[in-house]
């Protein structure tokens, strides 16, 4: 059934270009990008001068500096409409000091930061506390109307603290429980109720006033040292006027084996109550125990900044519109408390990325004429923080979201050399991956759908922040599976490699082995792709079925 349905939407998508398909690029264009610039482009953006590029820091500063820099070299004019190369984003560092503790039946349960768990909170406050909060386990934490899912039943959890289980509600598929129910939660792939933003979100909502994930390695798809290096810092959050009291008070992660004790201590077995929440039926449980959290917070408050560029377009009734070539400059910057190595360099996450739309940007302005619509290349901040450059563009646009055709998306690429295939991580949202899978097909390759789609790659980059609002996004991925001249496994083997000792480690460096040339056709397919839609008849359309169908139909009613 699911094949069915996905082979009926490449169907529709296809049908909506079958009669205008723009012809791809002239040669010399798309030759424009190449491995040395590529290379090149990292060696500066991962090089310890930028210091792990953390926004507000010494660091963000170099690299504003340099892709604006690299931008003007290449002619393309500001893409901020005052005149700027910049977009001003209000950020806030909180850097908190966190303490936390679980009391069953009297005895106190310490925890250990960052060993037992992690804490923060996007609330612009000196301290945040929880006291004496009862605890309660409230499942994977989803209130899904469509699905017939709500884990609350009505349950009052205004001041309670939350332990929520990871990912969505993973259901068997009642005819071959060896997989999963396609119409539930979308089968194998996660769905939004599957990201942690979301479970902090709804938390918030419901008032809690601790919303703790339980970690678990294989479905969150990372390992615990993530988690710490991600969590166990300082935090970005945007700086609202309300200074975000609405969110959550505490936002934590504990490790799994922090979660079984705490269910042992208070008479449960943590398997048995994740069994009982893979139920419609389920209700939240208390666990008899209360939780106690403290953040210290050192905050500063300052102006980030997304770096943007514009090639104009050429016809005066549509330079007006925008096809936006995305993709962020942070990273996680500098841990002064570690021995050795104190940089995360984030060479391939995400100085590739940027490297990427600075070798496109070359390609589009060696082309003779530029397209008809305009092309935005936008270098945003604070994605590892959660998507904030790109949350604050989608929802403070230069250029208004109605006139902006598609953000195609870039973190990280292929370094390991050639594949035959491109690995589509939006497939069957849009029909940007109609024209993907047509351009490959044309250069002998095959775009494939995302194989671990059960991980949410399609909710954890900055394509996502546009994609809420109603934008089509296109985002491959940087993991192929069918490598040119290597042996069957050897793409999941490097993949799984970078995922255990280099995914937000220091060792994210640039390597002498690396090959780039797969990365270098990637990019040329996806500079191709840009190209057809900017000269195309046809905006780029969601999907039926897609959760951003409706938002976009209703910002285009009217529009051709």
């Amino acid at each position: 059934m699911k094949k069915f349905a996905l082979s009926s939407l490449v169907v529709f998508a296809t049908s909506l270009f079958a009669f205008a398909l723009p012809a791809g690029p002239p040669q010399e264009a798309v030759n424009a990008i190449d491995a040395a610039g590529l290379l090149e482009h990292i060696k500066v953006l991962g090089s310890d001068q930028f210091e792990g590029r953390a926004p507000g820091s010494k660091g963000e500063a170099e690299s504003v500096k340099y892709i604006t820099e690299q931008f003007q070299k290449l002619g393309l004019k500001p893409g901020n409409p005052n005149g700027t190369y910049t977009q001003e984003v209000p950020l806030a560092g909180i850097r908190g000091t966190p303490t936390g503790a679980f009391t069953v039946n009297g005895k106190k349960m310490e925890l250990q930061s960052p060993n037992d768990f992690v804490a923060f909170t996007a609330r612009i406050m000196p301290e945040v506390q929880v006291k004496n909060a009862d605890v309660v386990f409230v499942g994977y934490g989803v209130v899904a109307p469509e699905y017939g899912w709500d884990d609350f039943k009505g349950v009052d959890v205004k001041g309670k603290t939350l332990i929520i289980l990871i990912n969505d509600p993973p259901l068997p598929d009642p005819n071959d429980p060896s997989k999963l129910d396609p119409r539930m939660f979308k089968g194998k792939a996660m769905t939004y109720y599957g990201r942690w933003m979301y479970k902090y979100e709804i938390a918030a909502q419901k008032g809690a006033a601790a919303a703790v994930i339980v970690h678990e390695t294989i479905p969150a798809a990372y390992p615990w040292t993530v988690v710490e290096n991600s969590n166990a810092k300082e935090n970005f959050v945007i700086d609202g006027p309300d200074k975000n009291l609405d969110t959550v008070p505490i936002r934590s992660w504990i490790t799994l084996e922090t979660a079984k004790k705490l269910c042992a201590a208070a008479g449960k077995n943590f398997d048995d109550l994740k069994k009982a929440a893979l139920n419609k039926n389920f209700q939240p449980v208390s666990l008899g125990a209360t939780a106690d959290f403290s953040i210290i917070n050192k905050i500063h408050e300052f102006k980030s900044h997304n770096v943007i560029a514009k090639l104009e377009g050429t016809d005066p009734q549509k330079k007006d519109e925008v096809v936006i070539y995305s993709a962020h400059w942070d990273h996680l910057g500098r841990d002064t408390t570690l021995q050795g190595d104190q940089i995360y360099n984030g060479a391939l996450d995400n100085a590739s990325g940027v490297a990427t739309i600075l070798e496109i940007a070359q390609a589009f302005t060696t082309l003779a004429q530029p397209p008809p619509r305009s092309i935005l290349f936008l270098a945003t901040t604070a994605e590892e923080a959660g998507l904030l450059g790109a949350k604050y563009y989608a929802e403070n646009p230069l250029y208004p979201l109605d006139h902006t055709l598609a953000d195609i998306n870039i973190d990280g690429v292929n370094a390991w050399g050639k594949t035959h295939d491109i690995e589509d991580i939006s497939a069957g949202n849009s029909s940007l991956d109609t024209l993907l899978s047509e351009t490959a097909k044309r250069h002998g390759r095959v775009a494939k759908p995302n194989s671990e789609s059960e991980k949410g790659g399609f909710y954890r980059a900055d394509h996502f922040e546009l994609s809420k609002l109603g934008v089509p996004s296109l985002y491959t991925g940087s993991k192929p599976k069918d490598f040119i001249g290597k042996p069957a496994g050897y793409g999941q083997k490097k993949s799984d490699d970078y995922t255990q000792h280099h995914y937000h480690q220091v060792s994210d460096e640039v390597n002498p082995s690396w090959d780039l040339s797969g990365a270098v056709e990637d990019d040329q397919l996806l500079f191709e792709v840009g190209y057809q839609v900017a000269n195309g008849d046809h905006y780029p359309v969601w999907l039926p079925g897609s959760e951003f169908k409706a938002k976009r139909d209703a910002m285009m009613t009217g529009k051709k």
